[in-house]
Formats: C-alpha cells, structure tokens, sequence
C-alpha cells in the first residue's frame, strides 16, 4: 500500500510539473490589427491605423485597409504595434545556466575555430527565448565566444523548433580583435608583458588572415577541386573574399585605432562590436565609414576618471558624429533588457527615434537583412509587438507579440512563476 501511495505520489507530481511547464502553442493563420497607433520607423508615424499578417508576412499597412474575410481582427485601440527588436549582440540559445558548463555551448576548445557554428548550437526549447521575446525583443544575434576566431554568428529568430526554422538570414565570423590593456583587475600582469602578449596575438592573426588568403588564391586556381580538408581556411574563404561580414570584437579606444587600421589594410569587410570607447575616436570610426554594435549600454565606465554616464552617451556620440550605430545587450538571460538599453541610450544623447532605429532598423541594415527586417512595411516578415506605450519605459506593457507571423503567447517561466505564487495555497501537511 505504502509503494502504491509513493507512485501515485510521484506520478502526481510528474504531471504536475509538466502543467506547470507547458507553454500553449504559437498561432498561425491571418490577422488584423486594427485602430492601432502604428511606428513604422522607415515611414513615418501612421494614426488609428490597420496592419494586416498572412502567410507569415505584413500583406497590407495603412489607413484605408481592406480586412481579409476570415482574418481574426485584434482591436489594439489605445496601444502602439512596433517592429520587433532585434539585439545585435548576444549569446542567447548558446547557455542555459551559466554556471553549470553542461548547458554553454558558447566556448568551444581551440584559438582558431571560424567552422564552429552557432546556429548549430543553439538550443529552440530554452526557456530564456520566451522570457525574452515577451519583452518585445523577435530576433537576436548569437555569438560563440573564446579565442582569436571563437566562430561563426547567427542571426535568428526567438521562435522554432529547429534552429534552421529560427534562422534569420546572416551570418558573419567572430574575431575578437588583439586587446593591448588589462583583462581587469585581477590582471597583475606588468606593462611589458601585456604588450609581448598583445603583439603576439596580433602576429597569429596576420599569420592567419595571410594562410586564409593563400588559401584563397590555391582554391580560385584549382576552381574549389582537390583542396585539402582545412575547414578553418574553408570558413574564412567567404570573409578573405569580401562575401562574409567580420563581427570584431574591440573596446579601447587604442585597440580601435588599430583595428581599423587592420581593417583598412586587409580590406575586410567588418562590423565592430562592444565598441565601449567609441566616443574617444567616434570621428575615425566615421570616417572609416565601419559600422558598429555597441552595448551593454546598461555598464561601467572603462576608466576610473571617467563620468558615471559615459557607457550610456556612448551610442549616442558615435551616432552624432556620423556612425552607423546599433545596440546590443552582450547578454543571455538578460537579453529581454535591450529597450531599456536602448532607452537609456536615447535619454543620454542619442534621441529615441534613433535608439529605436538602434534596435530594429539600423541593425537589419547592418546585417543585410533590411528587405526581410527592421520596419513595419507591405512585403516584410510580420515580427512584431503590440504595447501600451513607449518600450523602452518599464510601466509599458506589451500584449502582443508576432515572430514570422505567428502570434505568440505571452507565457514564460517568469509570468508562470508570477501566476504560480500569485495565486498559491498552504502546502499538504505531512
């Protein structure tokens, strides 16, 4: 009797904890939103507006919007619909739980690994996806991280049961760009070591981009037969031949300099990433005409003499002085606070119509996605939200959420949990 109690014990328990986990299924079909206050970003601001999703795209936009028969309408009266935001820096679908290395996938072994492939690993069913995605963040991009070249970005979208379904258009090669200062302060190192260091790591990445480019010239002469099985060379191919973004990781204004220098040399085809010191040489970025990811916004100042505010006018000064800005989190978990990012950006310096260009259409731009990304326009991908206000404030709420045209439910584990102890009861007495 005592074992029939335990398994029945347990099996309640069982099925308790898989109610508590389910998440109801996304929505597809065909959708009006109607009398909604409606920021496209590339167009203007439309009033009391209509936008209608089929087939996973935005078919119509407007004022004077013919609603299909059979389309389920969704009265957004007093709420705003926004084009999904996209971070442009981050490792989401790569860890689970930081401190347990059997959920990262972010860091693979070896200095030299462009072939690893984020996409490959990232994990559809984490729960940070939807934590994220309720906060109006649809797409992302995720980062291996590691050595000289840690591996291969992924843009993706935070809805799939497949990476390849989460795919969303771009991927670029992760250098993270030799540093010449202190890893921190733990960092004892003397002056002259951190140089010997920083000149060694420079000499490796020449030698490499050189192998990459020999590797080029013995692949366009054979037409791509007999080479040799060499998949680091064979991932750098596209990037030595202009047809790859590189994503390098820099933050010093010194290493900056350096790295457009580089850039200019090699005549790589970059994006710059972190960027924390931007605003010391926001004029050479610009003029190198190199657009960049900046973020966390939400951070130190790198120096101890500088202002308290620094990291968060940052974005801001290299968009003034004719930089091509975009923001990004460099998060995981907290991927779901890019708009106040964004939004700490905007009050600093940049202005919110530009911090909200930073996250949804500047970043398409930048990853060659902008056809697909980026604005609410007749013929793009329905990533969307509906909210009460301004995103980027905190009271906002958001109510609706689309990702490829599918409506998503604005369920995750934080609104499970919130609900959960809500509403709780007295635990069973033993």
């Amino acid at each position: 009797m005592k074992t029939f109690k335990y398994t029945l014990s347990l099996f309640l328990l069982m099925m308790a904890c898989l109610a508590f986990a389910q998440i109801p299924s996304a929505e597809t079909g065909t959708f009006a939103l109607t009398n909604a206050k409606i920021e496209t970003v590339t167009n203007g601001t439309i009033e009391n507006g209509t936008l209608v999703i089929a087939d996973g795209m935005i078919t119509d936009i407007g004022t004077s919007v013919s609603i299909p028969q059979g389309a389920k309408t969704i009265d957004c009266t007093g709420m705003t619909i926004y084009p999904g935001m996209i971070d442009g820096g981050t490792q989401i679908g790569l860890i689970e739980v930081s401190s347990d290395p059997r959920t990262r996938d972010n860091n693979e072994i070896g200095d030299v690994i462009p072939h690893i492939q984020a996409l490959t690993a990232v994990n559809p069913s984490s729960v940070i996806h939807p934590v994220t995605r309720v906060n109006g963040v649809t797409t992302a991009l995720t980062m291996p991280s590691g050595g000289l070249f840690p591996g291969t970005a992924a843009l993706i979208n935070l809805h799939g049961y497949t990476p390849d379904q989460m795919y969303a258009g771009f991927k670029g090669v992760v250098l993270n760009f030799p540093a010449t200062g202190r890893r921190g302060r733990w960092d004892r190192r003397s002056d002259e070591d951190i140089k010997k260091a920083a000149d060694k790591a420079l000499e490796k990445l020449n030698e490499v981009w050189d192998k990459a480019l020999q590797y080029h010239k013995i692949d366009s002469a054979s037409g791509g037969k007999d080479q040799p099985y060499y998949p680091e060379m064979e991932a750098l191919l596209p990037v030595v031949r202009g047809e790859m973004k590189l994503l390098i990781n820099v933050n010093s204004s010194k290493d900056i300099k350096s790295a457009l220098e580089w850039i200019d040399e090699k005549g790589a085809d970059a994006i710059l990433c972190g960027v924390s010191e931007g605003w010391r040489v926001a004029e050479e970025i610009a003029k190198a005409g190199v657009p960049v990811i900046t973020g966390p916004v939400l951070s130190n100042p790198t120096r101890s003499y500088d202002r308290y505010d620094r990291p968060y006018a940052n974005a801001g000064a290299m968009q003034k002085a004719g930089v091509k800005v975009a923001i990004r989190t460099n998060e995981v978990e907290n991927v779901r606070n890019l708009p106040y990012h964004a939004g700490f950006a905007a009050t600093y310096g940049m202005g919110k119509e530009e911090a909200l260009k930073a996250v949804t259409i500047v970043p398409a731009e930048i990853f060659g996605v902008a056809d697909k990304h980026g604005s609410l326009e007749k013929g793009k991908i329905a990533n969307l939200f509906v909210a009460t206000g301004d995103p980027f404030e905190t009271k906002t709420q958001i109510k609706y959420v689309f990702i490829d045209g599918w409506n998503i439910p604005m369920i995750s584990r934080h609104t499970q949990l919130y609900e959960e102890y809500l509403n709780r009861a007295p635990g069973v007495e033993k």
